[in-house]
């Protein structure tokens, strides 16, 4: 039986958490669903370092309640999440305030049919905002999972299965936490500290950690080179909505393949690098002089209150520089 088995290891797991547990994590020390939910949501992509220091209580600032989220056009949501990335965490959370009308539902099975919100996410919200025992399987937690057990494909229905069996329904809140701040200081993805580890006692990947899980096949990042087209009149510049998956919502510059340089009116600002998860944007900038009637036109001060990728901003940066 789970009780029976992992006792013990339930027992260290809840003395390291009291010894070493992050336990100042101010989404460790709200009630509001809200800040918890906004959180799991900033943390799926992002390290806890970052979200803290630059992101979560600016946002909070600006949105206080999911209602606020919920009054907010996504223009708005988007400018509040600029630099964060993945984007796509933005829409779906101005999506899901809306489809909830700022009022998060209590338990997993509804939080998962919302925007954004994937099984682990849902049982993150249910269990440390509402209460309800169930375990999660954050990055973290799978890493952990598949030493213990000693697994070594990455099999997310096992990785399941496995989460139920380990499980303590009785401490689910500072279990899963634990897991979590255990992932992130002890079982490391590098340089795991199994010594130190209190799951180390039944742990079956301790001899060779680095074994599970299985190594993903490296890939090189593909290069994609493109020319970033400030198109401007006036003292005025021109952006468009984006439509792609990855920054859909966000304000753009131009980008295209191919662009001839030697034509009239063109300045070349220079050119930069920007990595994202998947490829490297390897970019040129130029500064053009036209009027287009198919485009948006913007001063600079109106700019600087609109939400832009990285990339763009990037660019932007260099625009001004230029007149400076």
């Amino acid at each position: 039986m789970q009780k029976r088995t992992y006792s013990k290891i339930h027992s260290e797991i809840l003395q390291w958490y009291k010894k070493h547990g992050r336990v100042t994590l101010p989404w460790r020390n709200s009630s509001s669903a809200y800040e918890i939910y906004l959180s799991e949501i900033m943390l799926q992509q992002t390290q806890v370092k970052t979200v803290l220091e630059r992101f979560y209580f600016p946002f909070l600032a600006k949105f206080p309640t999911l209602k606020d989220v919920s009054l907010a056009s996504v223009d708005d949501v988007l400018k509040a999440w600029e630099g964060l990335g993945y984007y796509t965490r933005a829409r779906n959370l101005h999506k899901t305030a809306m489809e909830t009308k700022g009022e998060l539902p209590s338990c997993a099975e509804a939080l998962e049919k919302l925007s954004g919100i994937g099984k682990s996410t849902a049982h993150a919200v249910a269990c440390f905002a509402f209460n309800e025992p169930l375990p999660i399987l954050d990055a973290n937690v799978k890493r952990i999972l598949h030493r213990f057990f000693a697994l070594e494909k990455r099999h997310d229905k096992t990785l399941w299965e496995l989460a139920y069996k380990l499980f303590d329904k009785n401490n689910a809140y500072i279990y899963n936490q634990a897991l979590m701040d255990i992932g992130s200081a002890i079982c490391r993805h590098k340089a795991p500290l199994c010594s130190a580890c209190p799951l180390a006692s039944q742990c079956k990947g301790k001899e060779n950690p680095l074994k599970y899980p299985e190594k993903k096949s490296k890939k090189l990042k593909p290069i994609r080179k493109r020319f970033m087209v400030i198109y401007h009149d006036n003292n005025q510049y021109a952006l468009s909505r984006n439509e792609t998956l990855l920054l859909g919502g966000l304000w753009s510059f131009e980008q295209k393949e191919e662009f001839c340089v030697e034509k009239k009116n063109i300045t070349k600002l220079g050119d930069f690098v920007h990595h994202y998860t998947h490829f490297r944007l390897d970019v040129n900038v130029l500064l053009v002089k036209k009027k287009s009637e198919n485009k948006a036109y913007f001063s600079l001060e109106e700019i600087d209150n609109l939400a832009l990728s990285g990339a763009d901003r990037k660019a932007l940066a260099m625009l001004k520089a230029t007149l400076s």
